[in-house]
């Protein structure tokens, strides 16, 4: 079951910006924070970043630290990421997830709910 729709991935040069977006498909359901993570071809799937609705906290992966910026919508269970400085090792496909968990949520088996998926490809 598809609980949420990704869009705004592409085709970026390196150093570039994209800003992904994430929101509900339609279906009910409640969270205590979201996150994003990404998954290149041959590759485990892997955290990007995530936010705490409670507390408004952030946490990015270490890879990601100071180019990318998670932050939520106005709509209940609607995240954004911005990414910016985009290298070609960016490249992969992008989830957005929810969690009814909370704490530093980073493995993708803490998430209840996900989207199929948004690609974002950065090369010249």
């Amino acid at each position: 079951q598809v609980h949420l729709v990704e869009s705004g991935g592409g085709l970026v040069q390196p150093g570039g910006s994209l800003r992904l977006s994430c929101a509900p498909s339609g279906r009910t359901f409640v969270t205590s924070g979201m996150g994003w993570f990404r998954q290149a071809p041959g590759k485990e799937r892997e955290f990007v970043a995530a936010i705490t609705w409670s507390s408004g906290s952030t946490l990015q992966a270490d890879s990601v630290q100071g180019r990318f910026t998670i932050h939520g919508g106005t709509a209940e269970n609607t995240v954004y990421l911005q990414m910016n400085s985009l290298k070609p090792e960016d490249t992969a496909v992008y989830y957005c997830a929810g969690t009814s968990r909370t704490g530093d949520v980073v493995t993708p088996v803490e998430y209840d709910y996900w989207g199929q998926g948004t690609q974002v490809t950065v090369s010249s």
